[in-house]
């Protein structure tokens, strides 16, 4: 299938279905790299239909990312978001707002401003102060509900060497690592990033594309720089940066846009290298949906050169969210074992619209009774009934890759669970 016709099968299924915000989010994310205008529209519908707050403003940013490596103009990510000309998140800009409305003005240079705390939601404070909070997580892999098979890789490519540092030590490895955790969205990848520094008993930094883009030149590699200087001076400690592929995405000619991410891509190989300290004690991690987007100067050897495959729940993970979602809320005796062998397939995001919308279902009948009608089993298998997976057009999206794209590794996994799964 062509990519515009998938585009327009999900396009025709947003439609069909405008409530299933996980599909629409997905929608976004497919519409980022072809058409970075419809996707700040889809956006803005999102936003409308009361989408999650943190997601809006992360899909804003990768929008903000798109238009930057594209090279095209950094107009604003939704209608009524501040842009360019007002001040606010963009794109650097040399022409006055003034001359810009007039076509028949010649543009003048103007000096670049210097950042003030205003520019705070878009990481010119953050880049110059470098104060990154840094939590201590309590989770660890032993509170992430089934996932085996990537609890098991990870302890064997990743976290064994680090809970035995004289071991490690004696065999040459130093303290520090690396590891791109790829897969569908909403699958629990940030929850794992932060199960894994509780296992660690390291401090843990949530890095967002959010916090790094700036329209003042140099700030992102500033905000950059200082979340490792940051994370060495809290040694041992996790920086986990969310969405990667918009931050470390490939580097290629273009406009003034690209040279940025050019940059941003540059500083990020410089503090992986350790070239101006060392990074002992220092973990990295990153989550992507389109690990096939990486930057391959970040994947070679001796840097982000592990990889683990978060793919959706398991029966045993989605029972969990389940129970999760519906715990202190009024529930009759719900079998989550029947609904999550219900939702085969389905995201822990999906999963959650499943209790949201049975909730939903739920107090409008005690609205209508005049007392409480709880959840049931069938209001439940009722709402999964109507959602949607969001996981499928990720897989249709990566079919190419696996079918025809060159591997060095990162795939071996999701290639396996093809095999397992009966297609080849």
């Amino acid at each position: 299938m062509e990519e515009d016709d998938f585009l327009q099968v999900i396009a025709q299924e947003v439609e069909a279905d405008p409530q299933n915000l996980a599909l629409r989010e997905d929608f976004i994310t497919l519409l980022l790299q072809r058409d970075p205008d419809r996707a700040a529209r889809e956006l803005a519908v999102f936003e409308a239909s009361g989408g999650d707050p943190s997601r809006s403003r992360l899909m804003r940013a990768r929008i903000m990312a798109a238009r930057l490596r594209s090279g095209g103009a950094m107009g604003p990510a939704t209608p009524g978001t501040p842009g360019p000309s007002d001040g606010t998140a963009g794109a650097p800009s040399a022409v006055p707002h003034e001359l810009a409305a007039d076509p028949g003005a010649a543009p003048a240079p103007a000096p670049v401003p210097a950042p003030t705390n205003a520019d705070s939601a878009t990481g010119g404070t953050r880049a110059s102060a470098g104060l990154w909070d840094a939590e201590r997580p309590s989770v660890t892999l032993a509170d992430v509900a089934g996932l085996a098979e990537v609890k098991q890789h990870l302890d064997a490519t990743f976290l064994a060497p680090l809970r035995n540092p004289e071991l490690a030590a004696a065999f040459g490895q130093r303290p520090g690592g690396s590891l791109l955790m790829y897969g569908p969205p909403g699958c629990g990848k940030t929850f794992i990033a932060k199960a894994i520094a509780g296992d660690l008993g390291a401090s843990f930094i949530h890095v967002t594309l959010a916090d790094l883009l700036s329209k003042w030149i140099g700030d992102s590699e500033k905000a950059i720089q200082s979340v490792f200087e940051d994370a060495r001076a809290a040694a041992p400690c996790v920086i986990f940066f969310d969405e990667f592929d918009a931050l470390g995405g490939r580097r290629a000619s273009g406009g003034g846009g690209a040279h940025s991410m050019r940059m941003i891509v540059t500083q990020l190989l410089e503090e992986l290298d350790g070239v101006a300290s060392d990074n002992d004690g220092v973990y990295f991690l990153a989550a992507t949906n389109r690990p096939w987007d990486i930057d391959p100067a970040l994947r070679r050897p001796g840097r982000i050169d592990k990889t683990v495959v978060v793919l959706p729940p398991d029966a045993v993970a989605r029972a969990a969210i389940l129970q999760g979602e519906l715990r202190g809320k009024p529930a009759d005796g719900v079998d989550a074992i029947a609904v999550a062998a219900a939702t085969e397939g389905f995201s822990g995001a999906d999963i959650a619209q499943v209790a949201r919308v049975g909730l939903q279902q739920s107090m409008a009948a005690s609205m209508s009774a005049g007392t409480i009608v709880p959840v049931t089993t069938e209001t439940l298998l009722s709402a999964a009934a109507a959602v949607t997976p969001s996981t499928g057009a990720w897989f249709e999206q990566i079919a190419p890759v696996l079918d025809y794209g060159t591997d060095d590794g990162t795939f071996e996994q999701l290639r396996a669970h093809r095999v397992k799964r009966g297609r080849r």
